[in-house]
């Protein structure tokens, strides 16, 4: 192989080097959109209405160190409890006459990607529920959408949610 061969090799090996740390340093960096989604659906073995949230690990971190100044570990159960006063704060569902049915926390799984939270209203049916009220992240991201997904008798029907359609009735 020629010296002027082995430059242009050695060139284009750099140039691929270069292309694939751009590129692992463009999927390090934080994503381009802010979404979140909640499935709500009635479980008739445990009589319970559940409520699985889930958004992207990245926006719940950078959510909780600007609210603290500080990096949270979500496995601990100090930290977890933090988030926990958040969500039940910027989420709720409602029933008659306005009235908050009592969600419960169940717990959460966190990921490299995502973070799950878990909770559910014991004993009520779908039907007793009437609105949503939904600010999670959309009050700290202002471009936060939310989108709440409801099975009910095997249909799914979506509300959308954002920082200028907090609330959304059901019924």
């Amino acid at each position: 192989m020629s010296t002027l061969s082995t430059r242009k090799t050695l060139s284009a090996v750099r140039a691929l080097c270069t292309a694939l740390l751009l590129a692992a340093g463009a999927l390090a960096h934080a994503h381009q959109f802010h979404v979140g989604f909640t499935d709500l659906s009635f479980n008739a073995k445990t009589g319970s209405l559940e409520v699985v949230h889930t958004y992207h690990t990245d926006d719940i971190d950078a959510l909780l160190a600007n609210l603290y100044q500080r990096q949270f570990d979500l496995t601990q159960p100090e930290d977890e409890a933090v988030l926990r006063k958040y969500i039940e704060k910027q989420f709720w569902i409602a029933g008659a006459a306005g009235r908050r049915l009592p969600l419960h926390w169940v717990g959460l799984t966190v990921g490299p990607e995502t973070v799950v939270v878990y909770q559910e209203i014991d004993n009520t049916p779908l039907g007793q529920a009437l609105a949503i009220h939904h600010d999670i992240l959309s009050d700290f991201l202002a471009d936060q959408a939310n989108t709440v997904n409801i099975t009910e008798n095997g249909v799914v029907r979506s509300l959308s949610f954002s920082r200028q359609a907090r609330d959304q009735l059901l019924r």
